[in-house]
């Protein structure tokens, strides 16, 4: 589009800036600018005069600038919720009067009230929102969704760009809110796993769009004060606790195919807190053999000083490789930004459009070390080299203690993570360090990560129903420890399977010592290989259908922890058997009486 000069109040020069500008914007740095000057015209030069309605731009009502704003998050592990939290407490800081509600909780008829509206949501699995957005997710994109011309709002994202649909339910959210009339206060912010400095720069500039409204400047920079990671003072995701270790001992028996790790850490001044239910987030350290296959590839002085932040903090390279940047995980972007550091001719040829499922196959179980292998050799230097790596995430794990029976310590339950593939063996990263590298009286950089959508039932007298294979028993020990401390008497039911009675039983001695003393009511185990027929925890459900859905009918809380792609997707594929079998349904309405359970918290997953 070419801008006419006698068109348009615009004078020679400004024309040509227009026209040589306009063709290079995207689709959300246009509808940004566009907010941006229609909402500049609210304030006059003299500042003291009142805008009328009727002098508003097109697009823009009284309700633009309205004081209330509703946040509304969609959270599967607690981090959208914990940011949606901390957007609250610096919107009020600003003077707005703010709402903040999970999407589960949030009645979706009510948003044609709603002015002002900021989506923060996670995407979960391959590209699917979290539990607790299922229900206005699906109501957003249903028959129902009702016009929302006089809606403002904007949409943070939350994902992992190691997954093949990044981001994808903020993405739909921001899309169907557009399609259904709403006007972007800010454009949306997908974010990676280290979302910390872009889930600022978001607020920033929702708060200079907000401002803008309010007739205030256009430029509004948030105070240190009141950035998210300045609310919290104490430890937390961004400042972790060094907790000691005081045990860590495998819970397999001799000849097991698996290692799993009973970690036991020291909380001790820390002044953290938990739930039964929340999680324990895990910085840990680069296998250290790796780094020097990496190191040794890359030819570069492994003492040379590269800057690691925008912060400006300084790290050895070798030190930046082992405990700072991401080195294992590889994902579409990172090869984009290898492309255009190296030229790479088979590197461009693999990114190619057309090579969309062989570079899905690429990324799976390779790391930067075969990167480094295959499109090298690397010139330029160390510091271009480790500014197109991300950081090194926090790897989370469901706490397998409650601190009610054992105060100042959390307890893991870990399994060590091995496979060969592509002629080299693959480890992983946090599993491997606790099990091959971690020994009582290290300490470990941990953080705790509430979970508000996996909780014990507030009335103890609610029956629950647990079901966890392997390492997804982890939650149910802190639940069942929590349950004997304080005395609960609630019926209690877990559902627990692995490989070997003989050597993968994890916890066994204090699962049955809670049966014995009426603690945990009943127990229904699978051991997948001790069986001609592999028999799995479904299996076993299944097999329990009338009893099972009897406890549902008593008003059961179930709940599901583990492995989210196969045994998730099959425990909830026989929970709708046997609702559909026992209760005379149809599948639809299992599915809507499954449905109902997730609503009223009564199905909760933690699963990954």
């Amino acid at each position: 589009m070419q801008l006419k000069i006698m068109n348009s109040p615009f004078n020679q020069e400004q024309a040509e800036l227009l026209n040589n500008l306009l063709p290079t914007l995207s689709e959300s740095q246009k509808v940004w600018l566009s907010g941006y000057l229609a909402a500049s015209q609210f304030t006059s030069i003299s500042g003291t005069r009142e805008v009328q309605e009727s002098e508003l731009p097109a697009g823009i009502t009284e309700q633009t600038i309205s004081k209330e704003v509703t946040i509304l998050y969609g959270s599967q592990t607690g981090n959208a919720q914990a940011l949606a939290k901390k957007a609250g407490k610096t919107l009020e800081g600003e003077g707005f009067q703010v709402t903040i509600s999970s999407m589960s909780n949030f009645k979706p008829n009510n948003l044609k009230k709603v002015q002002n509206l900021l989506i923060i949501v996670s995407t979960h699995g391959e590209g699917d929102p979290p539990d607790n957005a299922l229900t206005f997710h699906e109501f957003l994109h249903g028959r129902r969704a009702p016009k929302l011309d006089d809606l403002h709002f904007s949409v943070l994202s939350l994902g992992d760009s190691s997954y093949e649909f990044f981001c994808q339910t903020g993405r739909e959210f921001d899309d169907r809110l557009a399609e259904l009339g709403g006007t972007r206060i800010y454009p949306r912010f997908d974010c990676d796993l280290d979302y910390d400095e872009p889930a600022v720069e978001w607020l920033e500039g929702v708060l200079g769009s907000l401002s803008e409204a309010q007739g205030g400047s256009a430029s509004h920079a948030l105070a240190p004060t009141t950035t998210p990671q300045a609310v919290e003072t104490a430890f937390s995701r961004t400042n972790p606790f060094k907790a000691e270790v005081l045990e860590n001992i495998n819970l397999n028996g001799r000849g097991s195919n698996k290692e799993t790790r009973h970690l036991e850490l020291s909380l001790e001044g820390s002044g953290l807190m938990f739930e039964p239910g929340d999680s324990i987030g895990i910085y840990p350290e680069n296998d250290l053999a790796l780094v020097d296959m990496l190191l040794e590839e890359l030819k570069w002085d492994q003492e040379e000083i590269v800057t690691v932040n925008k912060q400006g903090d300084v790290f050895r390279f070798k030190e930046a490789l082992t405990s700072y940047y991401e080195i294992t995980v590889l994902t579409k972007p990172l090869l984009e930004k290898v492309e255009q550091l190296l030229a790479n001719d088979d590197l461009r040829e693999l990114l190619s459009p057309r090579n969309e499922e062989k570079i899905k196959s690429y990324l799976v179980g390779r790391d930067l070390l075969d990167v480094v292998r295959d499109f090298g050799p690397w010139g330029g230097t160390a510091q271009e080299f480790v500014s197109i790596l991300r950081k090194i995430p926090a790897r989370l794990y469901s706490i397998a203690s409650s601190i009610s029976a054992n105060p100042d310590e959390v307890h893991l339950t870990i399994g060590a993570v091995r496979y060969d593939a592509h002629g080299r063996q693959r480890k992983g990263v946090c599993s491997i360090f606790c099990a091959e590298v971690l020994r009582p009286g290290d300490t470990l950089p941990v953080y705790i990560q509430h979970n508000e959508n996996f909780k014990l039932p507030m009335n103890p007298d609610t029956p629950i129903i647990m079901v966890g294979p392997g390492t997804g028993v982890a939650p149910f020990r802190s639940f069942m420890q929590e349950r004997e401390e304080k005395g609960v008497k609630g019926k209690s039911w877990l559902f627990f399977g692995d490989q070997h009675f003989v050597t993968d039983f994890l916890y066994q001695t204090e699962w049955q010592r809670w049966l014995k003393e009426s603690v945990l009511t009943k127990m229904d185990v699978a051991f997948s290989r001790d069986t001609t027929e592999k028999v799995y925890v479904q299996h076993r459900m299944l097999e329990q259908s009338k009893e099972m859905f009897k406890w549902l009918q008593e008003g059961a809380v179930v709940y599901i922890c583990g492995d989210e792609k196969s045994m998730a997707h099959d425990v909830h594929t026989a929970l709708l058997a046997i609702i559909e079998k026992e209760g005379g349904m149809s599948r639809e309405r299992a599915e809507d009486y499954l449905a109902k359970m997730q609503q009223e918290k009564r199905y909760q997953r933690d699963v990954y």
